[in-house]
């Protein structure tokens, strides 16, 4: 219908419209509908009129005989289109927000360069004799933003611990929707069937920390599904939405089922705290005062190459301080709690401080370069490995694991241990090979030393 009032002039309220529809039934028994009519407005008067046929119907009812039907059912909307997720919107926006305060921050320092000496001192002058009200403006902003953040905190479910959580545990949901779908389709022809015999012990070993915790919600209120990866990369990880990406790298890393409990139950902890979620916040946080930091850089900076260095500066110093040691912080945290799951599946829990110790054996057989601790995002071998040391005395299993989690539960253990030269057994301060025989699978287990 809206072909009518093609070519007719804007119209402003207050306005009428008046439709008045024919039906006439032609001799072949069909019916049409003409339609025609006027707007009526305050400057002009247009008449409408259309001779052509707009519906044939078979059947019709008698109250739309003289005046068709309805407005409201003549129109149509499309179908309604999901928004994005808040976290991922913020990412998208994330680069805007810099590039909006460079150009703010350029922008004032070429307008107080354009200005004459005594427009200067005038601004000078009027800034200093307002000093007190501008200190008050600021006061309140910060005690804003300090409001906007308390109102913010949350407990994570486990530790009990404070934490600041901007976007919801159900934004990070709908951000793993399409996060596993984008994996998916990158391993697609990587994944190994679920008839391989490692995808069904990860699998197995996934379902038996699920029911062992189920006590937790975070745990039971999410659904576990498992995929393996064909890859050398010694990595795993788990989406909040409860996706396990297992590279097979990882299974040849670890010894035994102990050591696979504990290394999954460390990576489905970070999902059941919502560490990216509680990460993603901080970051969001940060940004958006370096947003501020960044305007001031441009603005105060003579030239753009000491405003580049300056900018430089400041994105290392904030990764330096704030995010690289808040991401050790949460590993620490999901060691812990993985930990705790790992043994109320019942594992083996000496398992974990091993198993750190075959990844630093690892690297220096490799002789690949370690990163400082305060430059990566991870602890230290080392380090994991000594408070591992203190949580494994204070983590226990339930009463209910009479034995611990033996290889008769899973058909295969992975005895893949690296053959270690002479010259290393010296330096490896801690390890021995005593400490490995204390672990259920590693009874058939021989290490191959080489002289």
């Amino acid at each position: 219908m809206f072909h009518l009032f093609k070519g007719l002039p804007s119209c402003f309220p207050p306005a009428r419209l008046t439709l008045r529809s024919r039906v006439w039934v032609s001799p072949a028994g069909r019916r049409a509908q003409v339609v025609s009519g006027h707007i009526r407005c305050q400057r002009a008067f247009h008449r409408l009129h259309s001779p052509q046929v707009t519906a044939f119907t078979s059947q019709f009812e008698p109250r739309y005989l003289l005046h068709g039907p309805p407005w409201w059912r003549q129109f149509h909307t499309s179908s309604p289109l999901g928004a994005l997720p808040t976290p991922l919107l913020w990412m998208v926006l994330k680069p805007l927000q810099k590039l909006m305060a460079i150009i703010l921050g350029r922008s004032l320092r070429k307008w107080w360069v354009a200005l004459p000496d005594n427009r200067r001192n005038l601004f000078r002058q009027w800034a200093w004799q307002r000093r007190w009200r501008l200190s008050a403006a600021a006061g309140v902003a910060a005690t804003i933003v300090a409001l906007l953040l308390l109102t913010h905190l949350d407990e994570s479910p486990v530790t009990g611990r404070t934490r600041l959580l901007v976007f919801t545990r159900e934004n990070y949901m709908e951000l793993a929707a399409i996060t596993s779908t984008a994996y998916m389709e990158e391993f697609a022809e990587l994944m190994l069937p679920e008839s391989d015999a490692r995808h069904q012990v990860v699998k197995q070993v996934v379902q038996h920390l699920a029911q062992r915790n189920s006590d937790l919600a975070e745990m039971s209120d999410v659904t576990w599904s498992v995929h393996v990866v064909q890859s050398p990369n010694i990595n795993a990880f788990v989406l909040p939405n409860g996706k396990v990406f297992m590279f097979t790298g990882m299974l040849e890393a670890v010894a035994d089922v102990h050591q696979l409990t504990i290394v999954l139950g460390h990576e489905m902890a970070h999902a059941l705290l919502g560490h990216a979620a509680e990460q993603a916040s901080l970051s969001h946080v940060v940004d958006l005062l370096s947003v501020i930091l960044l305007t001031a850089i441009w603005a105060v900076c003579p030239r753009d190459s000491l405003a580049l260095l300056g900018q430089w500066a400041q994105d290392k110093l904030t990764q330096l301080m704030f995010n690289r040691p808040y991401s050790r912080k949460l590993e620490a945290e999901a060691d812990q709690v993985g930990l705790q799951l790992a043994a109320k599946a019942c594992a083996d829990v000496r398992a974990g401080p091993v198993f750190w110790q075959q990844m630093e054996i690892r690297d220096q057989l490799s002789g690949e370069p370690s990163l400082p601790e305060w430059l990566s995002t991870h602890p230290s071998h080392r380090n994991r490995v000594a408070q591992l040391d203190l949580l494994v005395p204070q983590t226990t299993g339930p009463s209910s694991c009479v034995t611990s989690l033996t290889s008769s539960m899973i058909p295969d253990c992975f005895h893949l241990f690296p053959i270690i030269p002479t010259s290393y057994l010296s330096s490896l301060h801690r390890l021995s090979f005593a400490r490995w025989s204390r672990l259920s699978c590693l009874s058939s287990v021989h290490v191959h030393v080489l002289d």
